[in-house]
């Protein structure tokens, strides 16, 4: 399994300064690398670094590694870009999105992530120090900080590639790490069921509901304080703006984090296993009213989700996926399924037995006798069959260097974010 681990650079402010004119060159040539290949119609690795590899080390003072991670991050980039044409995530050939997607070449942003393989970039994890490479010269002695758990995992499971990153003024190494699985739980006594929902993130099939009206209060004051501060549009609101800008995100993820911990840590505890739906396409399907596309948009159960499944498959509790089909309308007691039955958001009350319960406890309950009948039928752990928009999201997270280090994926999960 792969994991990405974030960890804090501490430069000083002349490291700082280096870092900077790095990183900014590399995007540069990124961009100009771009450019010839969509000029050349050039966008595979090795055609591509005979025209570009002698000017870009020669224009922009590269080193002969950063040089061809450039080149490759433009490739990749490419790669990507061509991969959501074919998943359709920027619309059909010959509408306005798709035009603009292939008429021009892809331009990096100054601050966007940059690969460092093991040539450029040393580390001395007890020290809690390490060497880069900058176009000012190598770096010997810069700082970094995480918690010790991030630290054990680097130092045990660190291989490959590790993308410097520069957000809101601190930088950042993202570290891959490859960690060996741990065999699932084959026996479990039961299953975890877990509705995720917006107005509760989470409720599992024990009655527990998790981190519902608090964040959605947050959510909705994050929401007006950022529309008037655009209507009012001055500098010092600007100023504030960018200050705020990811503070709902970190906050979601914060969260998540949590329930997930949370949710797997008592799987594990009572030997069962994790039930959850299969949300897949949940956007596409949806039509909403247009106050809920706010709400609906910021609902962030894929990263709720992949959170549990990363965490899980790291202890070793089997995770199985349902059909989310009438949950909320099926009576948990008889089996009763009537669309009358959900009262309210928060109250269940079936028509047919009488029975009375909170409405996601009464989903969650659904959720895991669906996953405990598959595990009787033989059915192992599983995972949601992806989306063709989900397969271009894959591809693009592939490419973190090109895409910013998005790295929030099943298979790549940024551990301390």
């Amino acid at each position: 399994m792969k994991l990405v681990t974030q960890i804090r650079l501490l430069p000083t402010p002349e490291q700082a300064a280096a870092l900077d004119v790095t990183l900014r060159r590399c995007n540069e040539a990124a961009t100009w690398a771009s450019g010839i290949a969509f000029e050349k119609d050039t966008r595979r690795n090795f055609p591509l670094r005979k025209l570009v590899y002698g000017e870009m080390r020669t224009r922009w003072g590269l080193g002969s590694q950063a040089a061809q991670h450039v080149i490759k991050k433009t490739c990749d980039a490419y790669a990507v870009l061509g991969a959501s044409l074919k998943a359709g995530n920027l619309g059909k050939p010959g509408s306005k999105r798709h035009r603009k997607a292939v008429g021009k070449p892809i331009v990096f942003r100054s601050e966007g992530a940059q690969p460092f393989d093991d040539r450029m970039l040393s580390w001395q994890i007890e020290e809690r120090r390490v060497s880069i490479w900058t176009v000012a010269g190598r770096l010997k002695d810069v700082a970094i900080t995480a918690g010790p758990d991030q630290l054990a995992v680097l130092s045990l499971y660190r291989k490959g590639e590790s993308d410097l990153v520069r957000r809101d003024g601190m930088w950042f190494l993202y570290a891959t790490c490859e960690i060996p699985d741990v065999e699932p739980n084959a026996d479990p006594v039961d299953f975890v069921g877990v509705d995720l929902g917006i107005v509760n993130i989470a409720t599992t099939s024990d009655g527990e509901v998790m981190a519902g009206r608090e964040l959605s209060r947050s959510r909705v004051r994050e929401r007006k304080l950022r529309a008037k501060l655009h209507h009012k549009n001055t500098a010092s609101t600007k100023r504030r703006l960018k200050k705020r800008r990811r503070k709902e995100a970190r906050r979601a993820t914060d969260i998540n984090h949590k329930i997930a911990k949370r949710v797997v840590a008592e799987a594990e505890r009572t030997g069962r296993g994790i039930a959850l739906e299969d949300l897949t396409g949940i956007r596409e399907r949806v039509r909403l009213r247009k106050p809920q596309r706010a709400t609906h948009s910021s609902w962030a159960f894929a990263q709720l989700g992949a959170f549990i499944a990363y965490k899980a498959r790291r202890a070793g509790v089997p995770v199985m996926y349902v059909d989310p089909a009438f949950t909320s309308r099926t009576c948990a007691e008889c089996g009763c399924i009537d669309r009358a039955n959900r009262v309210s958001q928060a109250r269940f009350v079936c028509r047919s037995c009488g029975f009375v319960d909170h409405a996601d406890r009464n989903s969650s309950r659904n959720i895991r006798a669906r996953a405990w009948e598959l595990w009787r039928r033989g059915a192992r752990s599983t995972a949601p069959a992806p989306s063709p928009r989900q397969r271009g999201e894959a591809g693009r997270k592939r490419s973190a260097a090109a895409s910013g280090a998005r790295c929030a994926s099943l298979g790549a999960i940024v551990l301390g974010g």
